[in-house]
């Protein structure tokens, strides 16, 4: 079992969420469709992306996608447990997840719920670093472990 590539998504993560930056924006209150299910590609095709793969490995598949000028990680994963556990490591960064059976897609606020509306899933948000309004009151940002 190979633990040192799937250990680079959370790192390639981290950068996308640098290039992005953090922000505040629109609700997205579009209808939702029914989750999205299938390879990376025929996700991809749904979000209308052309992927540029970064990992393709065993248990996970992730590429950078483009949304006009931002930018977006599009994974999936070969096990629901292996999905979890990405994401529990990958809020850490912060950010906005979209999150589905077996995939995910991380951005920018407005680029996640933009492509809900093509690909349904549920909206999970990261630990927020920095300033900004909070909507929970929690003392999470000292988290180690």
């Amino acid at each position: 079992m190979r633990l040192t590539r799937p250990l680079l998504a959370p790192a390639a993560l981290a950068a996308v969420l640098a290039l992005t930056g953090c922000g505040a924006g629109g609700d997205g209150g579009a209808a939702v469709p029914e989750t999205a299910t299938g390879s990376l590609e025929h996700l991809a095709a749904e979000a209308e992306c052309a992927p540029n793969m970064q990992t393709d490995a065993d248990t996970i598949r992730q590429a950078l996608c483009r949304e006009g000028d931002e930018k977006y990680v599009l994974a999936t994963f070969a096990t629901d447990r292996g999905q979890r556990e990405w994401i529990n490591t990958a809020k850490d960064y912060g950010g906005y997840y979209l999150v589905g059976r077996k995939w995910v897609a991380v951005g920018h606020e407005d680029v996640v719920a933009g492509l809900r509306g093509r690909l349904g899933g549920t909206l999970e948000q990261g630990v927020q670093h920095g300033g900004g309004h909070s909507a929970g009151h929690g003392e999470h940002a000292g988290h180690g472990g």
